[in-house]
């Protein structure tokens, strides 16, 4: 049996997330693996952050979540910041959910670099840091012989990137089609069923897909920063965020969807990686697809990613890209893909 003392920077709905898998199946998951998770840390900006080396309990942590909203009334409080906890605290692994910003990355990035310097495993589902500063964090963990893990970065649980990389080995990826935005496909599915744009936005944020101010999603930013991570981490390319050709999908109308769905086809907003020459592009735009397209019946908030090689041709994969268990369970399914390298 091999512990694993984990520090969880953040304690939204992924970081919960991941609380829940470790309540409903710490138990299972070590008997099974033999990989014993022990929460030692949870450290926020404003719910509290707390550490006791004996570990947390993941109950008492949710249940004071649902009954007040933070952690700040629980024993073992600690006044040290984020970045002091990760260079002072006994841990094994960085567990990185914190809120993302794909101007900066930060403070996410920040947080794995100490966690990477101090010789500690780092997991994240945090699209900034890998979107922005990915060759960098590789280096440096390849450097100090440590683990770092971004699957829940691209599609949430489902594992695009690990099936590439692993299970596709030995392949050439050619190219990537995918859909890696719910929100946008939640609000095109909406306007195939005759809502205008407006309507489809406005129930979308009325459910929670969308934030109030959609722009992140609409525009097609959070689809971009997808598309670079899986042409920068896939495709060994070597672009910026500013190389990825990006056009939302507020120009689509309601007719054109109608019109679409007459000709037996549907629009989706897609992420488009393709090896030009020496070259990578990637882009994000809304296409319009027949519906014997793979990609073209998934709808709602799921994703699917199109992966084209050379030697199995198409290989699709399918799957939810949002929530936060399955976001927490991308965080699990990185520090059990580091437990196997290790056990």
């Amino acid at each position: 049996m091999i512990t694993y003392r984990l520090l969880l920077v953040g304690f939204g709905a992924v970081g919960q997330g991941l609380a829940q898998l470790l309540r409903d199946h710490g138990d299972q998951l070590a008997q099974r693996y033999g990989a014993a998770l022990r929460l030692v840390a949870v450290c926020t900006r404003s719910r509290g952050s707390l550490y006791h080396a004996d570990g947390l309990d993941p109950a008492v942590l949710l249940d004071a979540m649902l009954r007040t909203g933070h952690l700040r009334d629980l024993p073992g409080q600690t006044s040290l910041a984020i970045l002091d906890l990760i260079e002072r605290q006994a841990a094994d692994v960085l567990v990185e959910a914190s809120p993302t910003d794909l101007a900066t990355g930060e403070p996410a990035t920040s947080y794995i670099r100490a966690a990477i310097a101090r010789r500690m495993h780092a997991v994240t589902a945090n699209k900034g840091p890998v979107a922005l500063h990915f060759a960098e964090l590789r280096r440096a963990a390849a450097t100090m012989s440590v683990y770092f893990g971004f699957e829940g970065a691209v599609m949430s649980g489902t594992p695009a990137l690990r099936l590439a990389l692993s299970d596709l080995a030995g392949c050439e990826i050619i190219e990537l089609r995918g859909i890696v935005n719910g929100t946008t496909n939640y609000i095109l599915t909406q306007m195939e069923q005759g809502h205008d744009y407006a309507a489809a936005l406005a129930e979308a944020q009325r459910l929670g897909y969308a934030e109030a101010d959609p722009a992140g999603d609409v525009d097609g930013h959070d689809a971009a920063a997808k598309a670079l991570i899986l042409a920068n981490v896939l495709m060994d390319a070597d672009l910026n965020l500013s190389d990825v050709e990006r056009t939302g999908i507020t120009g689509v109308t309601r007719e054109m969807v109608a019109e679409a769905s007459v000709a037996g086809d549907r629009w989706k907003l897609l992420a488009h990686i393709r090896r030009e020459g020496r070259r990578v592009r990637a882009s994000v735009a809304p296409a319009c697809l027949s519906v014997g397209h793979p990609l073209a019946g998934v709808g709602g908030v799921t994703n699917a990613l199109t992966v084209t090689t050379d030697l199995l041709g198409d290989v699709t994969m399918i799957g939810p890209g949002a929530g936060g268990v399955a976001t927490g369970f991308a965080l699990l399914s990185d520090i059990l893909a580091l437990h196997r390298g290790q056990a």
